[in-house]
């Protein structure tokens, strides 16, 4: 295998593993543009942009958009699109429950579609955001709680054996993580009971800071645990991405879907230096819930920010549409390869494999925007890049998934092609894919950045 397919490899998993949740993979995306020389523009300021240099702004947090300016007038937008977040469990607002007055367990519920299994018996943390007072500011910051705090556990087989053949899991009640099984009273559970008997506390009634995972955050971010007033918190899996197969050919992480595309677009902006065309770098969060938030694909992020950029040089009204008339966008999502177990969940003649390269999707109701044309550029950008390419359709019986192009295409209609690498056990905790796929696709773009 080649030394430099290795090597993206291995700093792609190094990027997952630093990327517990979408706000620390944009967090993880700011500190390499900023590397690279790149400034944050603010939505709610004035824009002044230069030939050569290269900006980006966020939104939420949770969701970037970095663009690189052509030394001279640009005739339209080479854009690439994909995701930052992945099915995971959300903490919902009453996060911690007791039980039994013994054991203490967080509160959660699924955040996109789950493979529910995958998730019992690993060990768990806690990471995302939290908003909080300082002096007569709201501040918002990331927060990993970098230690392995939770777990799920499963049922014993010898109490519940039918539930072991079925693989029913109801969330509410079986997804549940444990947080504590501590009696002491310094751990805050005995302390809290009393509380409560004594009437400091009415049932049911949230108290700011006092809980085992406020005070957990509180600690790892720095911060008063009372001047906390808001949060954006995720369970995330504490295993680590690796190298495995006989030839370590396989990637075996969590969040592959989608930060392996997230990572190989990055390197592949910061590559190359753009050509004609203004390169831009779109990364989006709540892909896996619809896209229907203001930092989602569906939201206008994207038209804005190109709206604003063809403002800053004296493009509006028609001389705008006519970049957009100039641009394509290639929309990058993993997509689903032969499985070993179950190749009949394949189409007969469409079927993607691990370590092929780049995947062109397909779908005749369009929940992928590939057709003839933007097909066509995307094979010839492969050639170029002297990069392997195939094809995926879901079989005819079986519904696909949706993804980012054809719903940002309701903002901004340019070509594009909806591409992904090829990868096994998609939304479960951990998921599979090819080592040398990252550096394909990392190619791949910066060749289209540069055309």
């Amino acid at each position: 295998m080649k030394k430099e397919a290795l090597a993206a490899a291995e700093k792609c998993l190094a990027f997952i593993d630093e990327s517990v949740t979408v706000f620390h993979t944009v967090e993880n995306m700011e500190k390499r543009l900023k590397e690279k020389g790149m400034r944050e523009l603010k939505e709610s300021e004035d824009w002044e942009i230069s030939a050569g240099e290269g900006y980006y702004v966020k939104r939420n947090d949770s969701s970037l958009i970095a663009f690189r300016m052509p030394a001279g007038q640009p005739k339209g937008f080479h854009i690439v699109a994909s995701h930052g977040d992945s099915p995971c469990f959300k903490l919902k607002a009453g996060e911690e429950t007791r039980v039994e007055n013994s054991y203490v367990k967080l509160n959660v519920e699924p955040y996109g579609g789950m493979i529910y299994a995958t998730w019992f018996d690993r060990c768990l943390s806690v990471g995302g955001r939290i908003v909080y007072r300082d002096g007569d500011k709201l501040v918002s910051r990331t927060v990993n709680v970098d230690e392995d705090l939770l777990v799920i556990p499963n049922l014993a087989i010898h109490l519940d054996r039918e539930m072991n053949k079925n693989l029913s899991y109801n969330p509410q009640i079986d997804l549940q993580p444990l947080l504590s099984a501590s009696f002491e009273e310094e751990e805050g559970i005995c302390g809290r009971e009393e509380e409560e008997k004594r009437g400091e506390k009415s049932a049911g009634e949230e108290k700011p800071g006092g809980s085992i995972l406020t005070k957990k955050l509180a600690t790892w971010a720095g911060v008063d645990e009372k001047s906390i007033l808001g949060k954006d918190l995720f369970l995330y899996v504490r295993d680590k991405g690796r190298r495995g197969g006989a030839d370590r050919e396989l990637m075996i992480s969590p969040r592959l879907d989608d930060l392996e595309c997230v990572y190989a677009s990055l390197e592949g902006f910061l590559a190359a230096e753009p050509g004609e065309h203004i390169s831009v770098c779109a990364v989006f969060d709540n892909e896996e819930v619809g896209s229907h938030t203001k930092q989602g694909a569906a939201s206008t992020f994207l038209r804005d920010t190109l709206e604003r950029i063809g403002e800053a040089l004296g493009k509006t009204g028609s001389g705008y549409r006519r970049m957009l008339a100039q641009s394509f966008m290639i929309s990058a999502d993993n997509a689903h390869g032969l499985h070993p177990n179950h190749p009949e969940k394949s189409d007969p003649a469409v079927k993607p494999y691990l370590n092929r390269g780049i995947v062109i999707k397909f779908h005749g109701g369009q929940k992928y925007t590939t057709d003839g044309y933007s097909e066509a550029v995307m094979r010839e950008l492969c050639e170029k890049a002297q990069v392997p390419c195939q094809s995926y359709a879901n079989r005819s019986d079986i519904a696909g998934g949706s993804t980012l192009g054809n719903i940002s295409a309701g903002q901004v209609s340019i070509p594009t092609v909806d591409i992904g690498l090829a990868q096994l056990a998609m939304h479960s905790a951990v998921e599979s894919a090819g080592s040398m796929d990252v550096e394909y696709l990392i190619r791949a773009l910066a060749t289209f950045y540069r055309q």
